[in-house]
């Protein structure tokens, strides 16, 4: 039985009555169809009527993203000055050094590198240099040893070496670390570097890596995690170092065009979570939707961070890195990742959950939490923060928040183990706190123990209804459940490989809701030297559905 009538219904009615009275039928006729929805419009669509494709599909790649450079270093007349006062060699013989516009350029009398280092460092150990060398009059490679790294004086640093003994094609790359006067090689490998006129020293937490550029494309070519030598999570170590650069290689001269150092950027990007208020409103500002993304680092887990993002809703393949987030605990300073930011629209500033994969160590996983009023949505920031109180005894990441009815709900992944041989274990699960309640006290609502892969959960509301959304890597996908944890279906969406979030968002505008859905797939980069943790492709997709009017109240 049908109790109550919509509005609609009530004015098909009455354009009905008028229809029998009115000079020409086809008046009613037209007034109907202009007020029925169009086919793929709902009044208020479920989630579950909801289909989406693909319209974009792309590899964010940028090992030093221009917003986030610290030192660019062109050459001028007073650097020349300053890279005598800075310039550090361990048999204190330094290069001859001699500048011409735009170029330096460097002839060593020692094979060990004259290391030349800048006045500025990172504030957390995932960073990038990257220098740019000149051909020889001839076009081929100079002869010497090309250097990049951190560097804090002739007795401590961490560089990666390039080195062309005359035949480029037969080169060597290596990682060397040196601290209290003894160095080690850590790590290297025999390279062709013919035509490889750019190279580049990168670190993700303790991972460091040395790549070259042919063209476009950067191509890692050795890596080691320096942990057992020199700790640069530690704030206190980090601190003393600074970006250098350098050469050396006795009776050589190098000529190098162009440094560039700052924070590193992503391989790739995973675990897409849309920025909302705290009523679950999504953040657009001058039409640019704001999200943040796990940035894949050159290595497994610990080597990403967290940054906030934006997409340009009238043009989608636009995405923009504006901020990168670090958090310091434990004594360090880590690239914890995978949560969400809420902003507080009635007190100001942001609730921030985020997962503490920065120091994972298959020993357990859990949600950091803090409140903070810094602008961390532009800009570089080290967050403090403290473990988040959840209703389980086991481990949890992928928080997910919003308040609903006075509540706070939490949408979260439980892990009974994390294992090297049994590998992980993980599903769903939700609570909530007392009305009018905080995040700090939260009641378990249930959880999906007949799952073990699934993960990436999202609470999101369509058509009037919240919903917990959640991504199933065995069924490959997107459960959707009501806020009881009842299982109401499944999303009508592509899967693609890896356990990609199912990231739904409205979009208002023009008096219209569309549905959007942003996630990710698991292509990894070089994944022969790298190993697993550099995906993935950000995938965006559309509904064909719409709604009118707006999912939420406009404020």
């Amino acid at each position: 039985m049908k109790l109550g009538i919509t509005r609609l219904d009530f004015l098909r009615g009455s354009i009905a009555n008028l229809a029998t009275t009115a000079a020409s039928p086809s008046w009613a006729a037209d007034a109907i169809a202009q007020l029925a929805p169009r086919p793929a419009e709902r009044l208020e669509p479920s989630l579950l009527d909801l289909e989406f494709s693909i319209i974009e599909q792309f590899r964010p790649f940028d090992l030093l993203p221009e917003s986030f450079t610290q030192v660019h270093e062109q050459f001028r007349e007073a650097a020349l000055r300053r890279f005598s006062r800075t310039g550090v060699q361990s048999d204190d013989d330094l290069a001859q050094m001699t500048l011409s516009p735009g170029r330096l350029r460097l002839t060593s009398s020692r094979a060990e590198p004259t290391l030349l280092r800048s006045e500025t460092g990172p504030l957390a150990p995932y960073c990038t240099m990257a220098l740019t060398m000149e051909a020889s009059e001839t076009g081929i490679n100079e002869a010497g040893t090309v250097a990049a790294g951190l560097v804090q004086d002739a007795g401590n640093y961490v560089v990666a070496s390039f080195e062309n003994s005359g035949d480029p094609a037969r080169g060597t790359v290596g990682i060397d670390v040196q601290v209290g006067g003894r160095k080690t090689r850590v790590a290297s490998a025999n390279a062709d570097l013919a035509g490889a006129m750019q190279c580049a020293f990168a670190v993700n937490e303790n991972y460091v890596t040395a790549l070259v550029a042919k063209g476009a494309d950067w191509v890692p070519l050795v890596q080691h995690r320096i942990t057992d030598l020199l700790d640069l999570r530690d704030p206190a170590v980090l601190r003393q170092f600074r970006y250098g650069f350098g050469a050396g290689g006795a009776g050589t001269t190098v000529t190098i065009a162009d440094v560039r150092a700052g924070y590193f950027g992503q391989a790739g990007i995973r675990d897409l979570h849309v920025i909302c208020y705290s009523d679950g409103r999504p953040y657009i500002r001058n039409g640019k939707l704001y999200f943040t993304a796990t940035q894949a680092g050159l290595s497994f887990f610990q080597a990403a961070h967290w940054g906030v993002w934006t997409l340009d809703l009238d043009e989608p393949h636009r995405v923009e890195q504006v901020a990168t987030l670090f958090f310091e605990r434990d004594g360090f300073v880590l690239g914890d990742h995978a949560g969400q930011i809420v902003a507080n629209e009635r007190e100001g500033g942001f609730h921030v959950a985020v997962s503490s994969w920065g120091d994972f160590a298959f020993k357990g996983v859990h949600v950091r939490y803090c409140r903070t009023f810094e602008n961390i949505l532009s800009g570089v920031h080290v967050l403090k923060s403290a473990k988040m109180s959840l209703p389980t005894d086991v481990s949890a990441w992928d928080p997910s928040m919003v308040r609903i009815g006075g509540r706070w709900y939490v949408g979260f992944v439980e892990s009974p183990y994390q294992d090297p041989a049994r590998g992980f274990n993980f599903h769903p699960a939700l609570a909530r706190s007392d009305r009018g309640g905080s995040l700090n006290r939260l009641n378990k609502v249930g959880a999906d123990l007949s799952r073990d892969q699934t993960e990436g959960t999202i609470l999101q509301r369509v058509g009037g209804r919240w919903y917990l959304l959640a991504s199933d890597g065995v069924d490959r996908q997107y459960r959707v459940y009501d806020l009881s944890m009842k299982l109401l279906g499944f999303l009508k969406a592509p899967y693609g490989s890896n356990i990609p979030h199912p990231q739904v968002v409205p979009i208002f505008s023009r008096g219209q809701t569309t549905y959007m859905l942003i996630t990710f797939e698991g292509t990894q980069y070089h994944e022969t030297l790298l190993g697993y943790g550099t995906h993935g492709d950000l995938i965006i997709m559309r509904a064909a559905q719409t709604r009118r009017g707006s999912e939420f109240e406009r404020r």
